[in-house]
């Protein structure tokens, strides 16, 4: 009952209220970063959801678009603005994806959306991780974000989907809020985001 009607009810209540609540914070971390990045403050970006479906992600945008001398885009850690890089440091960059819960194409709380391109990387068992909507924050993310490697990562989202309920949930939202005050697992030890994934199919 939680897992199929209640969560999402509980979803869209909390992503309603949460943006009324946040609309002024909102703004202001959308005109800092309307500045900061030559008037794009946000991220958009194509990411799987619930059973692979393609959505548009949104984000606050915390990196400019500088190019190396092949046009290439410099590496991630490079491109962190400094207002991004309080942004992120906050986690304030995720605010718009209470939009994406919305509209039914997230959950405040599930497996985090990767890349569209991970799709045909996945064992079967990792694909489970698409069985429920994918969140703004999750197990994987109180237990490392970031700095967790994938096939640990992995086996954490698929764990989350056999277990999901109201107080896993309930637990997970109060271990997100004690992450963001310490700031923990937002970068890997040597990228300012997760490395990419390369199809390691095994779950440890």
């Amino acid at each position: 009952m939680y897992k199929n009607y209640i969560k999402r009810i509980l979803d869209f209540l909390a992503a309603f209220f949460g943006l009324l609540l946040l609309s002024p914070l909102f703004i202001l971390v959308l005109i800092f970063l309307a500045l900061a990045n030559n008037g794009k403050p946000f991220f958009v970006q194509l990411r799987p959801g619930k059973a692979g479906r393609i959505f548009k992600i949104i984000k606050f945008k915390t990196m400019n678009d500088k190019k190396d001398a092949d046009g290439e885009l410099l590496p991630g850690e490079l491109r962190i603005t400094k207002m991004g890089g309080i942004v992120r440091k906050t986690s304030f960059d995720e605010i718009p994806q209470l939009i994406n819960v919305l509209k039914g194409e997230m959950s405040l709380i599930g497996p985090r959306p990767l890349l569209p391109e991970y799709l045909e990387l996945y064992s079967n068992e990792q694909f489970r991780r698409h069985e429920l909507r994918p969140g703004i924050t999750g197990w994987a993310q109180v237990n490392g974000r970031n700095t967790v490697e994938w096939p640990k990562r992995f086996a954490l989202d698929v764990w989350y989907v056999e277990h999901v309920s109201f107080l896993l949930d309930c637990k997970i939202l109060g271990l997100t809020v004690l992450k963001v005050f310490k700031a923990e697992g937002i970068s890997s030890t040597t990228h300012a985001t997760m490395q990419p994934f390369t199809g390691n199919n095994e779950l440890p």
